[in-house]
């Protein structure tokens, strides 16, 4: 009678261990996704930003510009070009981005900037705002666009 006592006890508390541990398991938070950034620029040695920067399954790709001669479609097109260079080292695709903000430095050059962006980023295209930049998009590029994917 003592040995069947012991032996229900025994059930009853490794039973009532496995619901705890059970519980404390499903309490446990997964650990945080790292950030992985790629291309830091540097100003004087010291990190300035990054070309692009994982976190989780989305990629962020910091604003690329074109600092050589053409027109808005030249800067446009290449641009383009920079970012999904961007992302396929990031292990994205421009059919993958969600947004795009796009910085004009004349709004007059909006028609001709969609023309080239027009189906570049495939049949189901990202949200997007487009604005035009008092004073000028810097280092003399004619538009400049970051946008945010997933991987």
């Amino acid at each position: 009678m003592k040995s069947q006592r012991r032996s229900i006890l025994k059930r009853l508390f490794s039973s009532l261990a496995g619901v705890t541990g059970l519980s404390v398991a499903a309490n446990a938070k997964p650990a945080a996704p790292e950030k992985e950034v790629f291309n830091v620029q540097t100003m004087q040695d010291v990190p300035l930003f990054s070309g692009s920067t994982k976190f989780g399954n989305l990629v962020f790709v910091a604003g690329k510009g074109y600092h050589k001669e053409g027109d808005i479609r030249v800067h446009t097109d290449e641009v383009l070009k920079e970012l999904e260079r961007e992302l396929i080292k990031a292990g994205s695709s421009m059919e993958k981005v969600l947004k795009v903000s796009v910085f004009l430095h004349d709004l007059n050059d909006y028609k001709a900037m969609n023309e080239v962006y027009k189906g570049r980023f495939g049949s189901k295209p990202p949200v997007r705002t487009t604005v035009a930049v008092y004073g000028g998009v810097p280092g003399d590029s004619l538009v400049e666009m970051d946008c945010i994917a997933y991987i």
